[in-house]
């Protein structure tokens, strides 16, 4: 009966799996061992992931029952006792050490194709201006035409190779700390992490570039109908669809980021790719709110440069990348907590269904 029990209602946790058969003690009742199960919303039971879960479960659109309130509250207790504002820091370090080495490689790679890579970056980086503040944006914007211009065909191959390295570092930071959110002991050597650091941060490159370079295409595309499209209203139409279309694109660049991230960086054991998650969508839209109101702080009250001088702009930048880091630990948070709160309630109905007696023939 067991078997059928489990069978069921598909449970994906090893540590499920070995909980089951034992559930009932010796000398008391089944009964007795499902009110131990506590669900109550405020304890810190051990997540699957901490009892050796290898895969994330299907989905994390329907909670069954779950109640939000008690998600919420999950939630806001493991973001204090995983420590997320200090990770965050970390990764605002890491995000800003690897920067213009990824900037460089990207430089590098489209000057494959283009003789005038750098002045294309350049403007592509100029669209970063929708959500980091201009005084941030102007060094890195600086700071990365003085690299592309001492840069030489002499220096590109080795430095190309130490550069790509380094900006990985951003991504093995992020696959440390999602570990921990996630309560994952990694089965990645350091080498293989390492490998996939690398792997990811070209793909997020590549999809990052894809979406500035979205933008850019979609507000050309407006100016040239503008000027050759003799129908004003046909080409005002095509002018104002043309960049909206480009944005939609780049807000999806930003979804496939967070979706990769999420999906790939984690050691998870077993790996089930979802475009969508709670957390995730969560995690941008607080992202793109708390970009804003940055901007917004520093219109209105722009003391950086009182306070920290010529450092101001680096400042800037590295708030910046703490609320990026911030955005996407607490999706991770959130997605971690409600797989715990689904799995901790598909425990409770094993043990449940464990306790009805089995119908006689």
């Amino acid at each position: 009966m067991i078997e059928r029990v489990l069978a069921r209602i598909h449970l994906s946790s090893p540590a499920l799996l070995r909980a089951a058969p034992s559930a009932a003690p010796k000398g008391g009742s089944i009964a007795h061992a499902h009110s131990s199960t506590n669900l109550d919303p405020g304890s810190q039971e051990p997540r699957a992931s901490e009892s050796g879960a290898a895969a994330p479960i299907e989905s994390q659109w329907s909670l069954h029952g779950v109640p939000l309130s008690a998600v919420v509250k999950r939630t806001g207790k493991s973001i204090l006792a995983d420590r997320l504002f200090g990770h965050a820091a970390e990764l605002g370090f890491y995000f800003l050490f690897a920067l213009f080495p990824t900037l460089f490689c990207a430089g590098s790679i489209l000057g494959l194709a283009a003789r005038s890579a750098h002045q294309i970056y350049d403007r592509l980086l100029d669209y970063l201006a929708l959500l980091i503040p201009a005084s941030a944006l102007g060094t890195v914007v600086n700071t990365f035409n003085q690299t592309m211009a001492a840069s030489s065909s002499g220096k590109i191959t080795f430095g190309f190779i130490v550069a790509f390295w380094s900006a990985s570092a951003g991504i093995s930071a992020i696959q440390d700390t999602l570990n921990e959110v996630y309560k994952l002991n990694d089965p990645r050597s350091y080498i293989r992490a390492r490998i996939d650091a690398v792997v990811l941060t070209l793909l997020l490159t590549l999809i990052v570039t894809l979406g500035l370079a979205a933008i850019f295409g979609g507000d050309l595309t407006g100016r040239l109908s503008l000027l050759y499209v003799p129908d004003r209203f046909l080409a005002r139409t095509t002018d104002l669809g043309t960049r909206f279309l480009g944005r939609v694109i780049a807000l999806a660049s930003v979804v496939v980021t967070f979706a990769v991230i999420y999906n790939w960086a984690p050691g998870w054991r077993t790996r089930r790719w979802r475009w969508f998650t709670p957390g995730g969508v969560i995690g941008i839209l607080g992202w793109l709110i708390a970009s804003l109101g940055l901007r917004l702080y520093l219109h209105f009250f722009n003391n950086y440069s009182l306070t920290y001088g010529s450092l101001g702009a680096v400042i800037i930048l590295l708030t910046w990348f703490y609320i990026t880091g911030l955005m996407l630990l607490v999706g991770a948070e959130i997605n971690s907590e409600m797989e715990s709160a689904l799995r901790e309630k598909r425990r409770a109905e094993a043990l449940g269904d464990l306790a009805q007696p089995e119908p006689s023939d």
